[in-house]
């Protein structure tokens, strides 16, 4: 019978189905629970099913699965993994029992049922970020996430033991997100083949958009399970403009972008480490149009069940970030954080966490683009932060095979990454809701909450003092706060003996009531931390 016919609601159906499953699970024992599969909360559920192998595979067989726990209902997408074998991935947020049941137009992989336990996360499992107070990130347990991100377009193409020394760099870095093509990269310092693609067919351009290769997409997500484990997120980046036809990637017809979109996210949507970067400068790309951008965020978000971060990265023209579809703006812009003023804007503009993602990088290329000191990274890191904004770091020094860390990795040789880790520190260090401009109509450098935390950041100037003086929201006479001078580059923090009790100056400023001052070393680069001493 079909239940449609008889007008019976597809969705009260399957809520019905469940019911008698989790009811015959009980039925049989809680005992039986010790012998079922365990997967934490937020972990990986992976189902694995054996198919047709003939014909093509890739298209011509629809494969999900329903995974219900009590009244939740998701619906999951699976994809084949190559000769006659097809994988379902599921990352549960729930502790507790969960059934599925596959559905597929092949009878042997449709009406399959199972169950699992979802446990609780381990200690090193917060699960993946979200937005969180408009502005800023946590994870899913609560746990504020500061970004200190890196970009590293191609590694994940390089020779294998390139990328094993990536890894490596990685684990004793600061960053923990790192931004990186799905689709090989042909541009300057970076023009050596791959020895996987993502499509069948023979390089460098004859491929067949209708099946995929499983060999490449199993190393890519054995990649991102090597920086989940490591707590770096993977900003993956979709589609970019570095190709100029040599492979064809970037100018493939409508159907095989779309195509590539769904089993994209349909592999690789349940590592909870997942960010989704529709494109790097993607208004670079002269065969896409507006309307393609829209429809592609579409088919990411309506197939992705867990709502993964999502942005897209602008060459000269700013995407519209303030669409529903867009999660963060992803920025390319070092101006902007050149003055934390000009950074400033962006957040009042989308009211979304602003990211800038390329600021130029640290580095000696021609280009003035890949030719800034760490000095002036840092800055630009420091001025991004007092805006209540994150800022990417990338490196692009010289090398004689080309080995460069934007591109393709290996190890770095800067100077911001150890002055980087300094500041992640001194953020994870600060306000649990995040780091919010203090008081953005006056030239008053500080960022924090209003009444507890200040951190100001003097950049290139170089004071010998600075009068103990605060924008008057949250104040009262009688507040008392305690002073430490940083010093940004020399990693320093000093303690300032005195304690500073405040009173009111006028209308907009609470001052020491002594006339009190803290004393600077007139370098550039320093920073005040101010907190409330109760």
């Amino acid at each position: 019978m079909n239940q449609q016919d008889e007008g019976i609601n597809p969705e009260l159906f399957i809520r019905f189905r469940a019911f008698f499953i989790v009811l015959l699970l009980s039925i049989m024992g809680t005992s039986m629970f010790g012998q079922k599969m365990k997967v934490e909360k937020w972990g990986l559920f992976e189902l694995k099913l054996t198919g047709p192998a003939g014909g093509n595979p890739f298209i011509d067989i629809e494969l999900s699965a329903v995974f219900v726990k009590e009244d939740r209902i998701v619906q999951i997408s699976g994809f084949y993994d190559g000769q006659g074998e097809y994988i379902i991935r599921f990352s549960p947020d729930e502790t507790g029992l969960w059934t599925y049941q596959t559905q597929s137009n092949v009878a042997r992989l449709s009406g399959q049922t199972g169950s699992f336990i979802c446990t609780d996360p381990s200690d090193s499992n917060h699960g993946p970020v979200r937005i969180s107070n408009t502005y800023h990130f946590a994870y899913a347990d609560g746990t504020p996430y500061r970004q200190v991100g890196t970009t590293c377009y191609a590694w994940t193409h390089q020779p294998l033991n390139l990328q094993e020394q990536t890894l490596k760099t990685l684990s004793d870095c600061p960053f923990n997100k790192i931004r990186f093509c799905l689709f090989p990269k042909w541009y300057s310092y970076n023009k050596n083949e791959p020895y996987l693609f993502p499509f069948e067919g023979t390089p460098p351009s004859t491929w067949d958009y209708t099946r995929f290769n499983p060999d490449f997409f199993r190393h890519f997500e054995k990649r991102i399970l090597q920086l989940g484990n490591m707590g770096i997120e993977a900003d993956i980046i979709l589609f970019h403009p570095y190709d100029k036809g040599h492979w064809g990637f970037d100018r493939m017809p409508k159907e095989a972008d779309d195509r590539y979109l769904c089993y994209v996210v349909s592999r690789l949507s349940a590592y909870r480490n997942v960010w989704w970067s529709l494109a790097n400068e993607y208004d670079f790309m002269k065969e896409k149009t507006p309307d393609d951008w829209d429809r592609f965020f579409k088919i990411v978000q309506a197939h992705d069940p867990y709502g993964r971060l999502r942005s897209i990265h602008n060459g000269s023209l700013l995407y519209n970030h303030t669409l529903p579809w867009v999660t963060h703006a992803s920025i390319q812009n070092g101006s902007a954080v050149q003055d934390y003023g000009r950074a400033v804007l962006y957040r009042d503009v989308y009211r979304k966490p602003v990211i800038f993602d390329e600021v130029k990088y640290e580095g000696n290329l021609p280009q003035r683009w890949g030719n800034i000191s760490g000095q002036e990274l840092v800055f630009r890191f420091w001025e991004g932060t007092i805006a209540g904004t994150y800022v990417g770091h990338g490196e692009t020094y010289l090398d004689p095979n080309d080995i460069i860390w934007w591109a393709k990795g290996g190890v770095l040789h800067g100077q911001s990454p150890a002055r980087l880790a300094f500041l992640r520190t001194i953020m994870e260090e600060g306000p649990q809701e995040g780091l919010e401009p203090i008081d953005k109509w006056q030239n008053c450098p500080f960022a924090g909450v209003w009444g507890t935390y200040y951190l100001g950041y003097f950049g290139r100037q170089m004071p010998t003092a600075w009068l103990f003086e605060l924008p008057k929201s949250e104040l009262a006479d009688g507040m008392k706060f305690k002073v430490e001078v940083i010093d940004t580059w020399d990693m320093t923090i000093t303690p300032i003996e005195s304690t500073f009790e405040i009173a009111k100056r006028d209308n907009y400023v609470f001052a020491d009531k002594n006339g009190g001052s803290v004393p600077l070393p007139g370098k550039p680069y320093m920073a005040l931390r101010i907190r409330r001493d109760e």
